[in-house]
């Protein structure tokens, strides 16, 4: 048994109706947080065992939504939720009969979240798509990467952080609403909707003028010859973000380089800047960059991969990576003083076992 009882969401009870890519984080996320996360798994959808550590912290409850009796299964546990996770495609829901008319009749207090990549209308809606092509419509994937094509930022831009952390937030509000008021609501969150709204600052700039619609050609996308990594003699790069002035200053005079020879904020100065950057930073290895300006004001730190990455004294300080599933992972976050949120192995219940933990059996 789960039934969390740590972190700031304990009490709270979600049905995630189980679905890879974004309901799978977004049910991680809230089990971190101590919601009670029953995840209905299909026949036939175990899951990767490599994507096990994404599993955790929830009771696992295998029902068949194909049959009546499994839908009936499902719906008694929606019945004493106060969230609902769902991540089908347009009119899957309604087909097999849990769709938010059916669970809010059933239970008006329901906050039933649900998400997808191009949102519930639109000539697009319901059509295949990925990540990749989310990101493509916000305008975001134009801006990211070098000028000679853009380069999909993992999956993290838009099913985790468009769309699994915005589900996730709409969720826990709607859920505040509803203690306050009874009343339940249908919450939608869409990959696009999610990025769009992330690209606010960048569609600002773009209006006033202040961002050249063209890759590598601002001050934080790798344009700013200050902003942007650098290969090292070793083979391995270092991240450069000397943005503010006296930053600019202290990676001149790590480098060697006479801060006055060049204006940073002149654009038509950029590419002499970036060689003479370029031609510092290849002279020695990674690591020497990285220990001359641990301690300074340059903004240069290395390029850590997924191995070192964990090993870094900053992230084993501060215990970033844990053991789990034999392996090591991010811990949950944010950090709660008070409430502490706490990564848990998920564990196989059923239905009965579940609604006697929530006293409606």
């Amino acid at each position: 048994m789960v039934a969390a009882t740590h972190g700031p969401l304990a009490g709270l009870r979600i049905v995630e109706l189980d679905m890879p890519g974004t309901v799978l984080f977004a049910g991680m996320l809230l089990a971190d947080l101590g919601c009670d996360v029953i995840r209905i798994r299909r026949p036939g959808s175990e899951g990767s065992t490599v994507a096990a550590p994404l599993y955790r912290g929830r009771s696992q409850v295998l029902l068949d939504l194909s049959q009546a009796a499994g839908r009936e299964q499902a719906l008694s546990l929606i019945a004493e939720a106060d969230g609902v996770i769902e991540g089908y495609r347009p009119g899957v829901a309604e087909q097999i009969g849990l769709d938010p008319a059916r669970c809010l009749a059933l239970n008006p207090r329901l906050v039933y979240a649900r998400t997808s990549g191009w949102g519930r209308e639109g000539p697009l809606a319901g059509t295949p798509g990925n990540d990749i092509n989310h990101l493509a419509l916000s305008g975001a994937l134009h801006a990211i990467g070098p000028a000679a094509a853009p380069v999909p930022p993992l999956n993290l831009i838009g099913e985790y952080a468009g769309g699994a952390l915005y589900l996730a937030l709409g969720l826990v509000s709607g859920i505040l609403a509803a203690q306050a008021t009874g009343r339940g609501q249908v919450i939608e969150a869409s990959q696009v909707d999610g990025v769009a709204s992330m690209m606010s600052l960048y569609y600002a700039l773009h209006a006033s003028g202040r961002w050249v619609d063209a890759r590598t050609a601002n001050m934080v996308d790798g344009g700013a010859p200050y902003y942007r990594c650098y290969a090292c003699a070793d083979g391995r790069h270092v991240a450069v973000g000397a943005l503010e002035p006296q930053a600019f200053r202290a990676l001149c005079a790590g480098l060697g380089i006479a801060a006055d020879r060049f204006d940073p904020y002149d654009r038509a100065a950029w590419p002499a800047l970036t060689e003479a950057l370029a031609a510092a930073f290849a002279s020695r290895g990674r690591d020497e960059w990285a220990a001359l300006f641990e301690s300074g004001d340059g903004c240069v730190t290395p390029v850590l991969s997924l191995t070192e990455a964990p090993l870094h004294p900053q992230n084993r300080a501060r215990g970033t990576f844990a053991a789990l599933d034999g392996g090591l992972q991010p811990v949950p976050t944010p950090r709660f003083s008070a409430t502490p949120a706490e990564a848990l192995p998920p564990v196989d219940e059923s239905v009965e076992e579940v609604l006697g933990r929530w006293g409606a059996a």
